[in-house]
């Protein structure tokens, strides 16, 4: 058992990301966000100069290259490695990896891009997870599971056996549910009540439900003003046996995670 839960901070230099678009694609802006959620105690920063909100439209690997790839090069310089790229385009990731990023986040588990299963062993970190169409379109119309936990650990199971065949070693696999990505209401709550039917199917789980539009369905407040309600569900998320969390608040969570971590793991 792990003795606590880790963090995965995200940073968008993108100028469309639902919750702080535009607010870190300045370099300047990226590296002092960067720093400070390391300082709170990120473990990973996850860097994304794609949105991937509902609705978004798709960016060429050009554009999201020039909006990342600076970022990581001065990230570097400053000795701060510790780093995932949050892609989908194999050229994005390729690059990000020469520049010395060790972490895949890939929103498509590796289907997007058909690339992303040949490079994707250079990683030692490969994070898969569970969607249901593009950004772009993954909301729109009827969305339906007659089973949504069992539906999401069929396509997680899959995705790991076919990263595993190219050399995807298991143990360096983490699982996403896909929390808001093709998904309704009451597909995302399913979802966070039956984490722990993920528990044995890669290497560990990870869940990103920050400031997401369930939250702001549960509580009618805007994306900027749901950390608070966020903190609910990152703790019913570890409860239930997440090994990660992926969070734009990390100060936040550090601090819930400091009393979540000793009840639901024992370590005190």
């Amino acid at each position: 058992m792990r003795t606590r839960t880790k963090i995965m901070g995200v940073l968008n230099v993108t100028p469309d990301s639902f919750s702080d678009g535009g607010s870190f694609a300045q370099i300047d802006d990226a590296l002092r966000q960067a720093e400070a959620m390391l300082q709170q105690g990120a473990d990973v920063i996850d860097i994304g100069g794609e949105s991937t909100r509902p609705f978004a439209s798709p960016v060429t690997p050009q554009v999201e290259q020039a909006r990342v790839l600076p970022v990581i090069e001065a990230l570097m310089r400053r000795g701060i490695s510790n780093l995932s790229i949050d892609t989908r385009h194999a050229s994005t990731a390729l690059q990000c990896h020469e520049l010395g990023v060790r972490w895949l986040n890939d929103v498509s588990a590796l289907g997007y891009d058909p690339q992303m299963l040949h490079i994707a062993h250079l990683f030692d970190v490969v994070v898969l997870m569970h969607a249901r169409g593009t950004p772009d379109s993954m909301q729109l119309g009827e969305i339906r599971y007659e089973d949504a936990v069992a539906e999401v650990v069929s396509f997680l199971q899959a995705r790991v056996a076919q990263a595993m065949q190219h050399g995807v070693a298991r143990e360096k696999i983490l699982v996403d549910p896909g929390i808001g990505f093709g998904k309704r209401l009451q597909h995302n709550l399913a979802i966070l009540r039956g984490l722990a039917a993920l528990k044995d199917i890669a290497g560990g789980v990870l869940v990103g439900t920050s400031r997401k539009a369930f939250i702001g369905e549960l509580t009618g407040l805007p994306a900027h003003e749901r950390d608070c309600a966020t903190i609910g569900a990152v703790s019913i998320a570890v409860a239930n046996g997440a090994d990660w969390v992926r969070v734009h608040n990390v100060k936040a969570t550090r601090e819930a995670l400091q009393v979540v971590d000793p009840i639901v793991r024992a370590t005190l």
